[in-house]
C-alpha cells in the first residue's frame, strides 16, 4: 500500500464553532472555516483544538452572543424563577412516586461520616479566586475571544488542587461553595468557568475514597448538576424568546409547553453548541454527568429526542467501573428522566439489568480491595446501594402494570437473588401487586442470599405492604403464622421489636382479640428480658398508637390481659405520660357515648392518676391545662345514668385522685351542682327526705372543694353558683354558708392581677361579680337567727373597709346598686319568686319594722354616696363627679319616690351638678331629660313632669 501524508486524523471528532449563528466544520472539510497550517504528526493534530474548553475560548463563543443580549438582572431574575419551577416539575412528575425532596433528606442524614474527606477542584482557594478577571466591557469579537483565552490561562489543569483531610461538614461547605461559585460564575457571564465547575464537580462522583459518604455526596454533587442544568435551560429559553430581524431585536413569547418547530433556530443552535461540547468531555463519568444535567434542553431541538438520548446515556453507564458509582449513575439518569419525559419508560429496564449484570462485581477484587483498605464490612456496604437501588426500581414500578413486577422478580431470581434487591423490590410496587403474592415473598425471602442485609429488614418491609393492602382472606393466618415462626426466633431485640412494629398494624386490621392479645403477649416475652424495652421505647410506642388508630373498641382493649402489662413497660415518667395522654386523646375522640363499664372506668382512672401524677411546681401552664382537659374529657364520659349516688361517689374518688389540678376541680364542682339540679328537676322541687339528704351530700361536696382552688375569683364564682343550686333546693343554711365564704374572701381580693402578661386591676372583675351576688341576694330569705338582710350588711361592711382605688367611683356605683337592690326587698310583692322558696316578701309581709331597717340602710348609703360627691367639687374631679352624679340621678327616677319634698329637691341638685361643668356628653343629658318630660306625661307621674320643668334649658341644646 502507498502511504500518503495527511494533515487530517481518521479518528478527530468534528469540533463546531459559532460563526455568525451558523454551525461550521472543522474537520476534514474544515477550511473553509479558517486557515490551518500543514501538520505533519497526525496524532498531534488530532489533539488540536479538541479540548472543549480550549475550543470555547479560540472562537466566538455563543453564550457571550447571549449574555450580550441579556442583562445581570434579568438572568438573575430568570434564574430563581427556574430553580423553583423545575423543582417543583420533578416533585410533582407523579404523585404515586416519593419525590425527590424527601428522598434526598433522609440520605443526607443517614450516611454521615467521621472520616477525612478530600476534594480536588481549582475554585476554592482565595488566590483562585483572586485569578478570576470579569470583563465588564468587551463589545467586539477579538475583546470576547481574549477574554475566553484569559480565563483558560487562569485556569488551566496545573491549578487543580486537592484539599486533604476534610471534615464531613467542611467538606459539605465546601460543596456549598462550589454551588456559590457556579451561580455566581454564571451571572457574570463566566460560561467557562461555570461549565468547568459542573466538569469538576461531577468528576467527584468517581471518588470512592470514603465510600460510606458516597450517598450522601452524590445529593450535593447532583444538587449543582441540578442547578448548572437550570442555569443551561433557562438561557437558552431566553436566547429563544430574543429574535433578530434586519439586524432589530424583538421579543417573542415561547409558551409554556413549546414544540421544538416554535423555537428559533440560533436558540437552536446554541443548543446543539453546548451538547456537542459535553460530547467532546473525555471522561465518562463527567461527560454523563453534565449531559444528563443539561437533558431537558433537548426539548429546544427535537421532541422525540429523549427517548433515544436517555438509553444512549443508560448504555454510557455499562462503562462505569465501580458497581456503586454506576448504580447512582443510573439512579440519577432515571431521576432526570422522570423530570423532563416521565412517561418515557425503554431506559428503565436496561438499567435494571444493568445493575443485575454488574452485582456480581461486588464480590469482585475490585470492591473488595475498597472494603478492606477502607474497614468495611460488608453489610455496612450493602446499605449504601439502598438509596439508588429504591429510587431506580421505583422509577420502574412508577405507575406499571403487575406484569412488570413479575418480570423484575423473575429476573432477580435468575441473576441477583439478593435480600438487599428483594427489599427494594417491595418497597417500590404497590403494595396490592405484593401482598396478592405474599406467600410467594415468603418463599423468596427463605430462599434469597442474606449476605450483607438480614433477612428480618424484608419481613419488615413486607409487614409494611401488608398494613397497607390486606392479602386475601384465606391467606392471612397462613402468612402470620409463617412469618412471625421465624420472626419470634430472633435473637436481637432490636430486630425483633422492628419487625413487630411493621406488623401490628396487619394483626389489627384483619385479626381478632385473641390474636392481637397473644401478639402482645408475645412482645412482652421478648422485651422484658434484661429490660431490653428501655431500648425501644420509640417502636413500643408506635405500637400502641397503630392499635389505637384501628381499634376504638376499649372494652375490648381493656379486656385483654396482655395490654396493660404491655403498658406497664413503659417505665420512664416522661414516656409513660405520653403514651397516657395519647390513649387519652383517643378514648375521648371515638368513646362518643356515655359509659359506665368497671373495665373502662378503672383502666382510666389509672391512666389518667398517671398523667396527674406528673404535674408539679415546675410543670408549664399550657402543659398542666392539656392533661386537665384530658382528664376533664374522661370524667365527662363517664356516667351512671340515674343512679346519681354511684356518681357523686365517682366524683368523691375523682376529687381525692385530682386534687392537684384547678380546672378539674372546678369541673367536678360544676359536675356536682349539675347532678342537684337533675335530682331537683326529677323529683319537681318536691324533695323527699332522700333526696334532700343527698342534695346536702352534694352541697357539702362542693363546700369542702372550693377553698381548695388556688384562684380567688374561681373561688368566688363558685361559691355564688353552688349557693344558688343550694337555695333553689331549701338548703337554706347551706346556701347561707356559701355566701357568707363569699363575702369573707372579697376581702381577700388582690388589687392586681396579671392578665396576657401584664398586671390588671380587679376593681371591673369584682364590681362583675358583685352587682350578680348583690342581685341575688334579693331572693334569698334571711334566716330567722339572723337579722334583717344580715347578708347584705356582712357585705357592706367588707366593701366599706376594702382597699379601693383612690382615684376610682367603684366603691359607690356599687352602693348605688345596693340601693336599686334595697327598693327591690321594700316591695310588698317581689316582681321575681323561686318555686318553693320562701323570699323576704313572705317571711315579713311588708313589716314596718322591716321597711324601716331598709330605709336606715338606705339613708346610710346615700349619705355615703353624697359625701363622695361633695369630696368630688375640685375642678381636676368635677368629670366624675358629674358620672357619679348621673347615676344618683338615675336611680332616683327609677326607684325613689319624688312626691317626697327632699328626693325631688336632691334630684333638682343633682341634676344642675350633671350639666354644670359640660363634661357629659350632650346627647345623653338630651336623652335623659326627654325620658323624664314622657315620664311627665302619664297623669300617674305628674311629679316627673314638674322635675323636667326645673332641668336647666341649656341640657336641652
Amino acid at each position: 500500500m502507498e502511504l500518503e501524508e495527511t494533515s487530517h486524523h481518521p479518528l478527530k471528532g468534528i469540533a463546531v464553532t459559532m460563526s455568525d449563528g451558523w454551525i461550521k466544520g472543522s474537520g476534514k472539510d474544515g477550511q473553509r472555516g479558517h486557515e490551518r497550517s500543514k501538520l505533519h504528526d497526525p496524532l498531534s493534530s488530532a489533539l488540536e483544538g479538541t479540548d472543549p474548553l480550549s475550543q470555547m475560548a479560540a472562537e466566538a463563543d455563543p453564550l457571550s452572543q447571549m449574555a450580550a443580549e441579556m442583562s445581570l438582572s434579568q438572568s438573575m431574575k430568570a434564574r430563581s424563577g427556574s430553580v423553583s419551577s423545575m423543582s417543583s416539575s420533578t416533585s410533582d412528575a407523579d404523585e404515586s412516586l416519593e419525590t425527590w425532596s424527601s428522598k434526598r433528606a433522609g440520605i443526607l442524614s443517614k450516611y454521615t461520616t467521621s472520616e477525612k474527606l478530600t476534594i480536588t477542584t481549582s475554585f476554592l482557594s482565595a488566590s483562585d479566586k483572586e485569578k478570576v478577571r470579569v470583563k465588564a466591557h468587551v463589545n467586539t469579537v477579538s475583546d470576547k475571544v481574549k477574554n475566553r483565552l484569559d480565563q483558560l490561562d487562569d485556569f488551566e489543569e496545573g491549578s487543580v488542587q486537592e484539599m486533604l483531610n476534610l471534615s464531613q461538614q467542611e467538606y459539605v461547605n465546601r460543596i456549598d461553595e462550589l454551588n456559590s461559585q457556579l451561580i455566581l460564575a454564571w451571572d457574570q457571564d463566566q460560561r467557562v468557568k461555570a461549565l468547568k465547575i459542573a466538569i469538576q464537580c461531577a468528576k467527584l462522583l468517581a471518588d470512592v475514597s470514603v465510600i460510606q459518604f458516597y450517598p450522601s455526596k452524590f445529593v450535593l454533587i447532583t444538587d449543582i448538576l441540578d442547578t448548572f442544568g437550570r442555569l443551561v435551560y433557562n438561557r437558552i429559553k431566553t436566547k429563544a424568546s430574543i429574535v433578530s430581524t434586519r439586524g432589530a431585536a424583538h421579543a417573542i413569547h415561547l409558551p409554556e409547553n413549546f414544540t421544538s418547530d416554535q423555537v428559533p433556530e440560533t436558540a437552536k443552535e446554541t443548543c446543539r453548541n453546548w451538547f456537542f461540547k459535553i460530547a467532546s468531555i473525555r471522561e465518562l463519568i463527567p461527560r454523563f454527568y453534565v449531559e444528563a444535567a443539561i437533558l431537558k434542553s433537548y426539548s429546544y431541538l427535537t421532541t422525540g429526542e429523549y427517548k433515544e438520548a436517555l438509553l444512549r446515556l443508560a448504555f454510557m453507564t455499562r462503562g462505569i467501573g465501580d458497581p456503586l458509582v454506576a448504580l447512582y449513575a443510573r439512579c440519577y439518569l432515571c431521576r432526570v428522566g422522570i423530570m423532563v419525559a416521565p412517561k418515557i419508560r425503554d431506559h428503565l429496564i436496561p438499567c435494571f439489568d444493568d445493575f443485575l449484570f454488574s452485582y456480581t462485581q461486588i464480590q469482585g477484587d475490585l470492591v473488595q480491595n475498597i472494603l478492606a483498605a477502607q474497614k468495611l464490612e460488608l453489610p455496612r456496604y450493602f446499605t449504601l446501594y439502598s438509596p439508588g437501588l429504591d429510587w431506580l426500581l421505583q422509577c420502574i414500578a412508577r405507575n406499571a402494570p403487575e406484569q412488570v413486577l413479575v418480570e423484575v422478580l423473575a429476573k432477580s431470581k435468575c441473576h441477583c437473588n439478593s435480600a438487599l434487591l428483594l427489599n427494594s423490590v417491595m418497597q417500590a410496587f404497590r403494595p396490592e401487586y405484593i401482598t396478592s403474592r405474599t406467600l410467594q415473598f415468603t418463599e423468596m425471602i427463605r430462599e434469597c442470599e442474606e449476605t450483607g442485609f438480614p433477612k428480618c429488614f424484608l419481613y419488615q418491609t413486607l409487614g409494611s405492604c401488608l398494613a397497607t393492602a390486606a392479602p386475601p382472606d384465606q391467606q392471612k393466618l397462613t402468612i402470620l403464622n409463617e412469618v412471625w415462626t421465624i420472626v419470634t426466633k430472633l435473637t436481637s431485640s432490636s430486630d425483633y421489636i422492628n419487625c413487630a412494629e411493621m406488623w401490628i398494624e396487619f394483626i389489627v386490621r384483619n385479626f381478632s382479640k385473641r390474636e392481637l392479645n397473644t401478639f402482645l403477649g408475645d412482645i412482652i416475652k421478648h422485651m422484658l428480658p434484661d429490660r431490653a424495652y428501655e431500648d425501644h421505647y420509640t417502636q413500643l410506642q408506635c405500637i400502641v398508637a397503630k392499635i389505637l388508630e384501628h381499634l376504638h373498641d376499649f372494652s375490648l382493649l381493656f379486656s385483654m390481659d396482655k395490654f396493660l402489662p404491655f403498658l406497664d413497660m413503659f417505665q420512664k415518667e416522661s414516656i409513660k405520660v405520653e403514651v397516657c395522654k395519647h390513649l387519652t386523646e383517643s378514648y375521648i375522640k371515638w368513646q362518643t357515648e356515655a359509659t359506665n363499664d368497671p373495665v373502662i372506668t378503672n383502666a382510666f382512672m389509672f391512666i389518667c392518676k398517671t398523667m396527674h401524677d406528673s404535674v408539679n411546681a415546675l410543670t408549664l401552664d399550657d402543659e398542666i391545662r392539656s392533661v386537665g382537659q384530658l382528664i376533664i374529657g374522661v370524667i365527662r364520659s363517664i356516667s351512671f345514668g340515674r343512679d346519681f349516688e354511684q356518681q357523686l361517689s365517682f366524683y368523691v374518688e375523682s376529687r381525692a385522685s385530682f386534687s392537684n389540678i384547678d380546672s378539674v376541680l372546678v369541673y367536678l364542682v360544676q359536675s356536682v351542682n349539675r347532678l342537684v339540679m337533675d335530682t331537683r328537676r326529677i323529683v319537681k322541687g318536691n324533695h323527699s327526705r332522700k333526696t334532700a339528704a343527698f342534695v346536702r351530700a352534694c352541697v357539702a361536696y362542693c363546700f369542702i372543694t372550693i377553698p381548695s382552688l388556688s384562684n380567688v375569683f374561681t373561688q368566688l364564682h363558685l361559691y355564688l353558683v353552688s349557693g344558688q343550686v343550694a337555695v333553689l333546693n331549701q338548703c337554706f343554711s347551706q346556701g347561707d354558708a356559701f355566701f357568707k365564704a363569699a363575702i369573707s374572701l372579697v376581702a381577700e381580693v388582690p388589687r392586681v392581677v396579671n392578665l396576657d402578661s401584664k398586671l390588671r386591676s380587679t376593681e371591673p372583675l369584682l364590681l362583675d361579680y358583685l352587682n350578680n351576688f348583690i342581685a341575688t341576694l334579693v331572693f334569698v330569705p334571711d334566716s330567722p337567727d339572723q337579722g334583717v338582710l344580715y347578708l347584705l350588711r356582712g357585705l357592706l361592711n367588707v366593701l366599706q373597709t376594702y382597699p379601693w382605688e383612690t382615684h376610682s367611683d367603684t366603691k359607690y356605683l356599687l352602693f348605688l346598686n345596693v340601693l336599686c337592690m334595697l327598693s327591690a326587698s321594700s316591695q310588698e310583692i317581689f316582681i321575681h319568686h323561686i318555686d318553693k322558696v320562701d323570699c323576704n316578701d313572705r317571711l315579713y309581709g311588708h313589716d314596718s319594722k322591716y321597711l324601716a331597717e331598709v330605709d336606715k340602710m338606705a339613708d346610710t348609703l346615700l349619705e355615703e354616696i353624697l359625701n363622695q360627691l361633695k369630696l368630688l367639687d375640685r375642678p381636676e374631679l368635677h368629670k366624675r363627679q358629674a358620672h357619679l352624679g348621673l347615676e344618683l340621678f338615675n336611680r332616683l327616677i327609677e326607684h325613689a319616690d319624688l312626691a317626697n319634698e327632699q328626693v325631688f329637691s336632691l334630684a333638682t341638685h343633682l341634676w344642675k351638678i350633671i350639666s354644670r361643668h359640660g363634661h357629659l356628653d350632650t346627647r345623653l343629658l338630651v336623652r335623659t331629660f326627654e325620658y323624664v318630660k314622657r315620664r311627665g306625661m302619664d297623669k300617674e307621674h305628674a311629679v316627673f313632669a314638674q322635675l323636667a320643668s326645673r332641668m336647666p334649658l341649656q341640657s336641652r341644646a
